[in-house]
């Protein structure tokens, strides 16, 4: 059978507009562009958006935060000012030819700067219109800023990690941010399938409490149905709802993993009759704090490597603890080309990153851009949609654009 010739993506042929910064939506609109969406990042000429400023440490690349550079690949920029009276011309253009609008904005701002779901819709009513937000359109929680921490505290999963007397902690992972990111991918990878159903689009709304409790589904059910709170344990442990050994313990050398694990098998892991005599896999829930204290420090006196290939060999689910460092020279990692390079600017500069997670076999993912430089394609963009070189000159001299030197050059 013949393959006919795949486009660049599975979204060869979407344009979204992504009016969002930080770090769920920004996210949301890579992963559409990593999928082959033309993806138009609109922002401010006043400096760009949030992360071309406020990254970690001021950690620099070429010029722009490290952080920005790791969620906006696959976009072009277009610097222009929604707050500016006259850019509601741009803005109608930009939505008559797009398939997605993707924002962030608190509450009320985007129908404050003209660019609301019903305001655009009248524009083009096939548009897809995400909404990413803390805590939705409606509640008592409807105006405070979403935040990954703060929304971590509302959504009672700090309560499942660490010992009885530790103080409440966050997961290291960004995970109200990330998993919201994904999940507004999702929600318009639907919409825009049910567009061609339906012939119009859609406002999809995603925010990060409701996915933080989604994410929670086994101990939220466990939880609503039988009134059973999470119970830390007395001693170091993993999470409160699993039984003993979940965990991780010091080495010789570093630190090892342990997930779900028959006691009978880690005994044989240890040579420890105590453990084989444990036979019922609740016996790590009942002896969890007996368990915890007799293993604590049994793994010690030998390397990680030890441990893995005892633990292999009797079939035990661990792993060690890597590093960012011991991350990138990982045999795994490496072999599977999960980091690659991905281009910056006119210059031959390069990003080292993480590859698209998704592997597809007729419309692969790509990363076909680097993050732009503020304002490079506004010119491009706005010569696509039909705007002369004098039209886009004046703009840029009310402050209503941004451009930089030199994108005029396809006139």
């Amino acid at each position: 059978m013949t393959v006919p010739h795949a486009p660049e993506g599975a979204l060869d042929g979407i344009r979204v507009l992504d009016a969002t910064q930080m770090l769920a939506g920004p996210l949301a609109a890579t992963r559409l562009g990593d999928l082959g969406a033309d993806v138009i990042k609109l922002e401010s000429p006043q400096g760009g958006e949030f992360n071309r400023t406020h990254g970690f440490d001021d950690i620099r690349l070429h010029g722009e935060m490290t952080t920005f550079l790791a969620v906006n690949r696959n976009k072009r920029s277009l610097a222009v000012d929604l707050k500016h009276p006259d850019s509601r011309e741009i803005v109608v253009d930009l939505v008559r030819d797009a398939d997605v609008f993707v924002q962030n904005f608190r509450h009320g701002t985007a129908e404050r700067l003209g660019v609301g779901y019903e305001q655009l819709r009248k524009i083009n009513p096939r548009l897809v219109y995400c909404s990413i937000s803390g805590y939705g359109s409606f509640g008592p929680y409807r105006d405070r800023p979403g935040q990954d921490l703060v929304v971590q505290g509302y959504s009672g999963s700090m309560f499942s990690v660490g010992s009885a007397d530790d103080a409440p902690e966050p997961g290291a992972l960004w995970a109200a941010d990330v998993m919201t990111g994904y999940q507004a991918a999702i929600g318009i990878l639907a919409a825009l399938t049910a567009r061609e159903r339906l012939g119009v689009g859609q406002k999809v709304e995603v925010d990060m409490l409701s996915i933080v409790l989604d994410a929670q589904l086994q101990e939220l059910v466990t939880f609503l149905n039988t009134g059973r709170q999470p119970q830390r344990s007395a001693e170091p442990s993993a999470h409160a709802f699993i039984p003993a050994p979940y965990g991780v313990y010091r080495t010789q050398d570093g630190w090892l993993t342990l997930a779900m694990t028959p006691l009978t098998a880690l005994g044989d892991v240890l040579d420890d009759d105590w453990l084989r005599s444990l036979t019922d896999y609740n016996d790590g829930h009942t002896h969890r704090d007996e368990v915890y204290r007799h293993i604590r420090h049994a793994f010690e006196s030998q390397s990680t490597a030890h441990w893995l290939e005892r633990c292999d060999r009797v079939n035990v689910w661990a792993g060690p603890v890597h590093d960012y460092a011991d991350v990138a020279n990982d045999p795994h990692v490496v072999e599977t080309g999960m980091l690659v390079e991905q281009p910056f600017g006119e210059h031959g500069d390069t990003v080292r990153t993480v590859r698209p997670p998704l592997r597809m076999s007729a419309t692969p993912p790509t990363i076909r851009r680097g993050a732009p430089v503020l304002g490079a394609d506004t010119a491009d963009i706005l010569h696509d949609l039909g705007w002369t070189e004098e039209r886009i000159t004046r703009a840029a001299a009310t402050g209503e654009l941004g451009v930089v030197s030199g994108s005029f050059a396809r006139a």
